[in-house]
């Protein structure tokens, strides 16, 4: 045996010796006598070994090389386009392809377009190697060499119209029917040619699960257009990864449309017994009682706002901080709501709390009977909706239809997200009675941020604290000092 045989046979590829033999060969040639035969296999053996992927999921943009099996799924129009500094036009057909592991767009240039339009049939099984980018609908596959593989079948689901949990990184042409969950507002962003772009968030549900769903540019607006509790379909998205998570993208190919029909959409909620400090977590249960408004100063001068209400299911409650337009949302007690990818945190008196920031979920779920407080002794079917997600609901029932929840309103807890870390900061009274500089003031309050400054929230009023004490999450705490600028500059913290 020789020694290209004997790295031949320790290679784990689809390729076959002759096809070595000659890339052997090349990379001696290539090398101009620098490497010999068994080195020049081993070198290739590496290359082959590095671009060979598992499946269609494995692609990755920063791969020099990627080769793969795949089923033609569709077979889009060739376009032509004009090439700067040539005479000759280009042309490209882009084909979608797929294994049991997703599905990805491979792009055919010139020969290779002319022959995906004469030869190429969906259905057919290919062998593809290509070049990965990141395209306009995510991972994109430019393909350098293709040959078809009528021995090799590939099962791929094929589907008009998605479910959330079938969808999988890289699927694109996706139609999905779901519960509009929650709307976010249009954000502007500057992108490296000068231009402006747009991007907004919405939340969807089905009865399978829950996505965010991303829109860009002229389709962003829509996020302002459609409320919650509609359903709508989702046109031509594409799956990408984000934190770790799957997101269905909407560019302006796709399109967001509401639809008359119905979706189930039943939250999968840890009960709220079993949350513990760091998780973050779905919860659902009925609101037993609602503060009012609070807003705040941040350090930029822009003003933040935060909504606590506390939330009950059938093992226990907890109170909830809804930040910045999550505090905007009509919610009050004896309403049903399902809250996704909230933070459990340490919050007043050592009782554990859920922080709803910009990435949360708030969903008011409609109740399948008549308004709460009907019956107060929990026998009739209020509620029922909860009852899926909440054990049998008694607990919480009982709460609502008596009204009798006592509202928490001493603190607002250490903010989830970025930006309502950076609002705490500030700590200037939202009241109309600020204190005036150089006045001599003591303040008594619950320490919602500990560090620099300390911030301390009397439920009414947030003050920002400077001092060198040590004070802890949730400790209520006395200051004495002088106001400058707005901050308290404490000369005594018992």
């Amino acid at each position: 045996m020789s020694d290209i045989e004997g790295v031949y046979e320790d290679l784990e590829a689809d390729v076959s010796l002759e096809e070595f033999r000659e890339a052997v060969e090349q990379k001696v040639e290539q090398m101009g006598g620098l490497a010999d035969e068994e080195t020049a296999a081993m070198l290739i053996a590496h290359e082959i070994g590095e671009s060979e992927v598992g499946g269609i999921a494995d692609i990755e943009p920063g791969m020099e090389e990627a080769k793969f099996v795949a089923k033609v799924i569709s077979i889009g129009e060739k376009r032509t386009f004009e090439r700067d500094g040539e005479d000759e036009d280009g042309q490209v057909v882009n084909v979608e392809v797929a294994d049991e592991t997703g599905s990805v767009r491979a792009a055919f240039w010139d020969d290779h377009a002319e022959a995906a339009i004469g030869e190429l049939e969906e259905g057919q099984v290919l062998r593809i190697k290509g070049r990965p980018k990141e395209g306009f609908s995510g991972v994109e596959v430019s393909v350098d060499d293709v040959e078809p593989d009528d021995d090799t079948e590939v099962e791929v689901q094929v589907s008009d119209t998605y479910a959330i949990e079938d969808l999988s990184l890289g699927l694109s042409n996706v139609n999905l029917v779901g519960l509009l969950l929650d709307t976010d507002s249009v954000r502007t962003f500057d992108r490296d040619d000068g231009s402006e772009g747009k991007v907004s968030n919405l939340v969807l549900g089905d009865s399978t699960g829950r996505i965010r769903v991303t829109l860009w540019d002229e389709r962003a607006d829509l996020a302002t257009e459609l409320e919650a509790g509609t359903t709508v379909e989702v046109v031509d998205g594409y799956v990408k990864e984000r934190d770790g998570q799957l997101e269905l993208h909407v560019g302006n190919r796709g399109a967001v449309e509401e639809v008359d029909e119905e979706v189930e959409y039943v939250p999968e909620s840890t009960p709220i017994e079993d949350v513990e400090i760091g998780q973050t977590v779905d919860l659902a249960g009925v609101v037993r009682s609602a503060d009012p408004k609070r807003t705040f100063d941040r350090d930029d001068g822009s003003e933040g706002q935060v909504r606590n209400i506390r939330v009950q299911d059938a093992t226990d409650d907890i109170r909830v901080a809804l930040w910045g337009e999550k505090a905007d949302i009509d919610i009050g007690p004896g309403d049903e709501v399902a809250l996704g990818d909230v933070e459990i945190q340490d919050g007043w008196q050592d009782d554990l709390e859920a922080s709803a920031g910009w990435q949360s979920t708030v969903t008011v779920l409609e109740s399948d009977s008549g308004a709460a407080g009907e019956e107060a002794d929990g026998s009739s079917d209020e509620n029922a909706g909860l009852s899926a997600f909440a054990g049998d609901g008694s607990a919480a029932e009982e709460t609502a239809a008596d009204g009798t929840g006592t509202a928490d309103s001493t603190g607002d807890g250490d903010p989830a997200d970025s930006a309502a870390k950076t609002a705490a900061t500030d700590g200037a009274a939202v009241t109309s009675d600020e204190p005036t500089d150089g006045e001599e003031l003591e303040f008594t309050g619950v320490v919602v941020q500990a560090g620099s400054p300390v911030v301390l929230d009397d439920g009414e009023t947030t003050m920002s604290v400077a001092t060198d004490v040590d004070v802890g999450l949730g400790e209520e705490v006395t200051a004495r000092g002088v106001v400058r600028d707005g901050r308290l500059e404490a000369n005594d913290v018992f």
